[in-house]
C-alpha cells in the first residue's frame, strides 16, 4: 500500500522561491492557491508549443491565439491618468503587430527593453486591418527555441491583480514548474486500484499530475486530463454511494404500516381526476419507502402541470392514517397560498385539518395554529420557510414536503429533521427538469422518482419568436384572446445586478401596455419585488379572480401562480432568460384545456447561444428535453436545480462532455462496493486511505 502523502503539499505557498508575502496573499485572494497542494491543483488553461512561431503577415481574424517573434521596435506611454495605455511595436521579417498593455503598465515598462527580441503569445485582433495584441504573454526570445524540439509550455488562468504584480500566466507556470521538480511519487501516492487503471487503461496519478502540468507530448497530456477527469467522476460517485448506503443502513424511520381510512377514502371518493401512470409509478415507490422502518429521503422530479402537488396530497394522507402529522414548506407566500388553496379545496369533504403559516400570517391566527399543530388537532401544515421556525412544534410529524427544494438551503431543510425524537420522511420535489447525468453526480444519494407524463387532455403551448417590429401584432393576438375570454401575462425579465433598471424597465413597459389596452375597457394587475407583500397579493390575487386581464410582472410568478384561464404567457426581451427559466415561465400557462401560447419577443440581434435558446424552446414542450440543452449551453455549475450543498465543482470533469466516462465511473463504484462496501481488502486501501486524508473535507469517511 502506497504512504500517505507527504507533508509537503501541505506547505504555505510563500515556501516557494519567488513568492513574497504579498504575492502569497493576492494568491490566496485571487485564485484561492493557499499551499503547494493548491498550487498542483491549478491547471494550465492550454498548452503552447513554444517552437511554433506564426508569422505577422500571416495572422488572421480567424485566428483566435497566436505565438509571434520579433524585435521590439518602440515602447510609447499614451493618454493620461485614466486613460493611459503602453503600446509596443513588435516586428518580424513580414510585418509589424502593435501590443497594448492598459493595466500592470509600470511593471511592464520596467521588464521590456526597445532592441530587444521577443516571444509574444495573445489574443489576436484587429484594428482598421492592423493586427494587435492586448496584456500578451511576453518573454525574451531564446534562440534554442528554434531548434524545432517541441515544447509544451503550460499557461495558466490569471487576473489582472496578480498581472499587475508579475503573476501572468506564464509566472505561475515557472512557480509550478519548480514545484513539480521537488515532488516524488510518494508525495502524490496512487488512490485508485491496480484493476481499475488496468481495466480503464490509466496512467498512476504521480505520471497524470506531471504531464498535466508539463507534458512531453499532447498523447501524454490527454492521457493525464483522462486519468484526472476520471478521478474526480469516482470520488463524486463514491462520496455519493457511501452516503447512500450509509442513509439505508443507519437511517431509522417512523414506520407507516398502513393505508387507512384518509387515503381510501380520498382516492375512492374525492379524487377529482384519474391518476396516470407515472403518478401511481410514484405513489408505490414512496409508499414502499413508507413502509421499510428507514428513514424516506426521496427527490420527485416532474415538468409543470405533471401532478406533483397530487401525489404529495395521497402520501400526506398515508401519513394521517398512521397518526402523523405532515409539513408541505414552499419557497414564496403566493406557492404555499396556492398549495393551501388547491389542497383544501380536495380535501372540503374530508375530516382532514389543514392551516397555512406564512411571514404574513397575522399574531391570532399564528398563536391558534401553532396550538393546533402541538395538540396534533392539525394534520397538514403548509406554508414558507416560518414553517421550520423553533416555536412550531408538532405532536407527531412524520412527513415533510419540500417544494421547489432548490430554493432552500440545505441547513434550512435539515431544521425539518428536529420536529421529532425521528427525523421525519422527506420528499423533495422540483418541476425544474434534472437531466440523468445531473441527477446522479448532484443528487445521487437521495432515492429518485420521476413522474414524466401529463394528464390525458393537456395540449400542448404553442411556442413562437417573434421580434420587436411584430409587437403590435402580438398585442393584437392578446386583445383577440381577452375578447374570447381568456387572460394574459407579460413578463420582464430580472436582472439581479441592477434592481432599478429593471424597475425602470418593467414601469416603461406597463405603461406601454396600458398604451396598448386602455382603462377601463381593459384592467391591469402589476406585480414585482419591490411591492410591499400584502399589495402583491392583492394584485395577484385579483389576476387569479379574473378582475384583471392582463398580469404584468416579472419573474416573481415564475412558480406558484395557478390561473387556468390565462391562455398567453408574452415574455420580453426573451434572450435574456436561462432555458430553465424560459420553460418554468411558459408553464404557467396550458393549464387549462384551452390552447395556449407563448410568445417569445426579442430584439433583432441575437448572440448564437440565444438563437439555440429561443429554438429549443419553439421546437419542444418536453421539459427533460429542455434541461439537456441547457446543461449541454451552460454547464453543470450554472443549472438551476443543482444542489446548494457546494455546487458541482470538477476541475476538468465535464457531466455533459464526459457522459459515458461518468457512467463508467459510476458502474465500477457500484460494483466495487457491492464486493467490498466498508474498503477493506487490501486492494482498495488506497481508495481507504486517501478518503481518510480528506475528511476533514467530506463526510465520505464514515466508513472508519
Amino acid at each position: 500500500m502506497d504512504r500517505p502523502a507527504s507533508n509537503i503539499l501541505s506547505s504555505p505557498i510563500e515556501y516557494l522561491n519567488g513568492i513574497s508575502a504579498i504575492r502569497g496573499d493576492l494568491m490566496r485572494k485571487e485564485i484561492q492557491v493557499f499551499t503547494f497542494r493548491d498550487l498542483l491543483d491549478y491547471f494550465p488553461l492550454r498548452h503552447v508549443d513554444k517552437t511554433r512561431v506564426d508569422q505577422i503577415k500571416q495572422l488572421s481574424p480567424a485566428q483566435e491565439y497566436a505565438q509571434v517573434a520579433g524585435k521590439l521596435m518602440s515602447l510609447e506611454l499614451i493618454g493620461q491618468k485614466r486613460a493611459r495605455r503602453l503600446v509596443a511595436q513588435l516586428q518580424d521579417a513580414t510585418g509589424t503587430i502593435e501590443l497594448v498593455w492598459f493595466q500592470g503598465i509600470s511593471w511592464v515598462q520596467k521588464m521590456l527593453q526597445p532592441g530587444q527580441s521577443y516571444l509574444v503569445f495573445g489574443r489576436v485582433g484587429f484594428f482598421l486591418g492592423k493586427a494587435q495584441m492586448a496584456h500578451p504573454e511576453i518573454e525574451v526570445f531564446r534562440p534554442e527555441l528554434a531548434s524545432g524540439k517541441s515544447f509544451l509550455e503550460p499557461i495558466y488562468p490569471s487576473t489582472e491583480k496578480l498581472k499587475a504584480k508579475g503573476l501572468h500566466g506564464r509566472a505561475i507556470g515557472k512557480f509550478t514548474k519548480d514545484l513539480v521538480d521537488r515532488l516524488s511519487p510518494a508525495d502524490i501516492p496512487e488512490n485508485l486500484p491496480e484493476y481499475i487503471l488496468k481495466q480503464y487503461q490509466l496512467v498512476n496519478r504521480f505520471e497524470a499530475y506531471r504531464s498535466i502540468h508539463f507534458p512531453s507530448s499532447d498523447t501524454h497530456y490527454r492521457q493525464a486530463v483522462r486519468r484526472i477527469k476520471f478521478e474526480e467522476l469516482f470520488f463524486a460517485q463514491l462520496g455519493i454511494q457511501l452516503l447512500r448506503i450509509d442513509r439505508h443502513r443507519n437511517s431509522r424511520g417512523w414506520m407507516f404500516e398502513k393505508v387507512g381510512d384518509y387515503f381510501n377514502g380520498f382516492y375512492q371518493h374525492h379524487l377529482p381526476f384519474p391518476l396516470t401512470n407515472a403518478q401511481k409509478r410514484v405513489l408505490k415507490e414512496i409508499r414502499a419507502d413508507l413502509g421499510s422502518g428507514k428513514q424516506m429521503n426521496r427527490l420527485l422530479q416532474g415538468d409543470v402541470g405533471s401532478g406533483k402537488t397530487m401525489v404529495a396530497l395521497l402520501s400526506m394522507l398515508i401519513a394521517a392514517d398512521n397518526g402523523f402529522q405532515s409539513v408541505l414548506m414552499a419557497p414564496t407566500e403566493i406557492l404555499a397560498q396556492q398549495h393551501f388553496n388547491s389542497i383544501r379545496a380536495y380535501l372540503s369533504d374530508m375530516p382532514v385539518e389543514a392551516a397555512l403559516l406564512t411571514g404574513s400570517t397575522s399574531g391570532r391566527d399564528r398563536k391558534k395554529i401553532l396550538n393546533d399543530c402541538l395538540e396534533g388537532h392539525t394534520h397538514i401544515l403548509i406554508g414558507t420557510h416560518a414553517v421550520i421556525e423553533e416555536k412550531v412544534q408538532f405532536k407527531n410529524l412524520g412527513y415533510a414536503v419540500v417544494d421547489e427544494q432548490h430554493k432552500f438551503g440545505v441547513a434550512q431543510r435539515a431544521l425539518l429533521w428536529k420536529k421529532n425524537s425521528l427525523p421525519p420522511h422527506i420528499l423533495v420535489m422540483t418541476a425544474t427538469p434534472i437531466p440523468r447525468t445531473l441527477a446522479l453526480t448532484a443528487y445521487g444519494d437521495l432515492d429518485y422518482s420521476v413522474i414524466d407524463e401529463l394528464p390525458p387532455g393537456r395540449k400542448p403551448v404553442q411556442t413562437s419568436h417573434r421580434t420587436e417590429e411584430s409587437r403590435p401584432q402580438v398585442m393584437d393576438f392578446i386583445r383577440q384572446q381577452i375578447a374570447e375570454g381568456r387572460q394574459a401575462y407579460i413578463i420582464y425579465p430580472l436582472i439581479e445586478e441592477s434592481s432599478k433598471l429593471d424597475y425602470e424597465n418593467l414601469m416603461k413597459g406597463y405603461e406601454e401596455v396600458k398604451s396598448f389596452f386602455p382603462e377601463p375597457k381593459y384592467w391591469i394587475s402589476m406585480v414585482h419585488g419591490k411591492q410591499p407583500a400584502d399589495q402583491k397579493e392583492a394584485n395577484m390575487q385579483r389576476f387569479v379572480h379574473g378582475d384583471t386581464q392582463i398580469m404584468v410582472s416579472t419573474t416573481v410568478i415564475e412558480v406558484g401562480v395557478n390561473v387556468p384561464n390565462a391562455s398567453v404567457m408574452v415574455i420580453e426581451s426573451a434572450e435574456k432568460f436561462g432555458l430553465s427559466q424560459l420553460h418554468q415561465l411558459r408553464g404557467r400557462v396550458g393549464r387549462g384545456a384551452d390552447q395556449s401560447y407563448c410568445i417569445l419577443l426579442t430584439g433583432n440581434k441575437l448572440g448564437h447561444d440565444a438563437r439555440e435558446r429561443l429554438k429549443i424552446m419553439v421546437s419542444t414542450n418536453d421539459g427533460f428535453k429542455i434541461a439537456e440543452k441547457d446543461l449541454e449551453l451552460r454547464g453543470p455549475g450554472d443549472v438551476e436545480g443543482t444542489r446548494q450543498s457546494g455546487m458541482i465543482q470538477f476541475k476538468l470533469a465535464n457531466i455533459v462532455q464526459d457522459k459515458a466516462m461518468l457512467e463508467a465511473a459510476r458502474n465500477v463504484v457500484a460494483d466495487l462496493l457491492e464486493k467490498d462496501a466498508q474498503l477493506i481488502l487490501a486492494e482498495h486501501l488506497p481508495i481507504r486511505q486517501y478518503l481518510l486524508e480528506r475528511k476533514d473535507k467530506t463526510r465520505w469517511a464514515r466508513i472508519a
